[in-house]
């Protein structure tokens, strides 16, 4: 039966228009396990600057789950209905097991775990009434848990690829319907035509040259996002700020409670504000979020990622936290007040990622019934500059330390490129 026919209730979503979902699709959303995610926001901090970011992890799984399932069907010829049925289940499920605050609570996460938000995917999917409901339905909870973080080796590449991927369903709603709550502006992109030029060359995804318009798109406005939204100074430091109450309860939550599905899926946005703001160290950094009296960017520098010094820097807390050392002895300010923030480090979402990540896009072009591969950059020279994106290297001290620890990291770091004489 075609999965049309086994749709059984519609959902208006403000980016895509009424989103159709199937018996089992509605059975995992209607779990308290997924419910969860209307509880966790997909920007944390980003309405201290943009008042309507406020949107979930919740809405935009729904989002992933109805482009994949577009995608599903432009390629339909190379999967079969349950194949693009068990995308669908991957794509809703690919986020369920973000920590309160998202990528927020990615350091607390791994550093009390060894593990990251998609593992606890993949452990909520197994682990709980999720993984019974799909096997009501002839699913592999195995399988589905694999292919939602674009890992399941018993399926293609290319339906890895469209969960996980330079052009993936997730990166694809997450652009435009982050633009649309924070209304930033980046997000007028034809996400659609990347879909319906998608089509599989030897097993792997790729684009049909006539979508490159709206790739090369995609790619500044996910720069542009980055930079406007992702990497805004007053977002991170009310980020960093959760990063440093997380810290403050380290010794009360155990490793055995967070790898636990019933106490990590009693962790969301709301609860732990609350057990934060309670705690007698970490309450005094809500205190301050609550008033808006926040982190403040002191210094900023803009570097080339290739540069060998700042991709050490970036990527090594050891040598981050020498740096706040040098700083601090030569600022005067205590050590705990200055914080350093570059974009490699795991709480900043949708980031390019280490140097080494590939970078590249297949595409191809059809010359009659011919189909020639195409390496992107050799066609599309914007591609090619985003390999050499720019990376934000700021210093964070709280107003009071402000003008000292900037003149100290001019001493330390040299003279910023441009003035940072900003307040917001």
């Amino acid at each position: 039966m075609p999965l049309e026919e086994e749709f059984v209730k519609l959902i208006k979503d403000p980016v895509h228009g009424y989103v159709p979902l199937t018996e089992a699709e509605i059975r995992v959303i209607d779990t308290q396990v997924f419910q969860r995610l209307r509880r966790i926001q997909q920007l944390a901090g980003s309405n201290y600057v943009y008042p309507g970011a406020t949107h979930t992890r919740f809405e935009h799984s729904l989002g992933v789950l109805h482009l994949a399932g577009i995608a599903g069907k432009k390629l339909s010829k190379y999967m079969s209905e349950d194949d693009v049925q068990l995308i669908r289940l991957a794509a809703l499920l690919h986020d369920v097991g973000h920590g309160p605050f998202s990528h927020s609570f990615e350091p607390f996460l791994e550093k009390k775990t060894g593990l990251n938000h998609e593992h606890m995917s993949k452990i909520l999917v197994e682990k709980t009434e999720i993984g019974d409901i799909l096997e009501d339905y002839g699913f592999s909870k195995s399988e589905v848990s694999t292919l939602c973080t674009g890992m399941c080796s018993s399926k293609p590449q290319f339906m890895n690829q469209i969960i996980r991927s330079a052009i993936d369903v997730d990166k694809l709603d997450f652009v435009v319907r982050d633009s649309l709550h924070t209304g930033a502006g980046y997000g007028s992109i034809d996400i659609y035509r990347i879909i319906y030029n998608m089509d599989v060359i030897e097993e792997v995804l790729s684009l049909d040259e006539k979508a490159l318009p709206a790739l090369e798109t995609l790619l500044i406005g996910r720069m542009e996002a980055f930079r406007a939204i992702y990497f805004h100074k007053t977002s991170r430091a009310v980020q960093l700020m959760i990063n440093m109450a997380l810290e403050q309860v380290e010794d009360e939550i155990s490793r055995e409670q967070l790898l636990d599905p019933k106490f990590y899926c009693s962790l969301d946005d709301y609860t732990t504000w609350v057990l934060l703001k309670k705690h007698q160290k970490a309450g005094k950094i809500i205190e301050r979020l609550e008033a808006r009296k926040l982190l403040k960017a002191a210094y900023e520098r803009t570097m080339f990622l290739r540069d060998r010094y700042v991709v050490t820097l970036f990527r090594s807390e050891a040598v981050r936290n020498k740096l706040r050392e040098e700083l601090s002895a030569e600022s005067g300010v205590p050590i705990e007040r200055i914080i350093i923030d570059t974009p490699t480090l795991p709480t900043v979402p949708y980031h390019w990622g280490p140097p080494s990540e590939d970078m590249r896009i297949p595409l191809h072009r059809r010359v009659g019934g011919e189909v020639i591969q195409i390496e992107s950059s050799s066609i599309s020279e914007l591609i090619d500059f985003m390999k050499r994106f720019m990376n934000i290297i700021r210093v964070y001290s709280f107003e009071e330390d402000r003008e000292k620890v900037r003149k100290a990291a001019i001493r330390v770091l040299g003279s910023t490129d441009y003035s940072l004489a900003v307040s917001y």
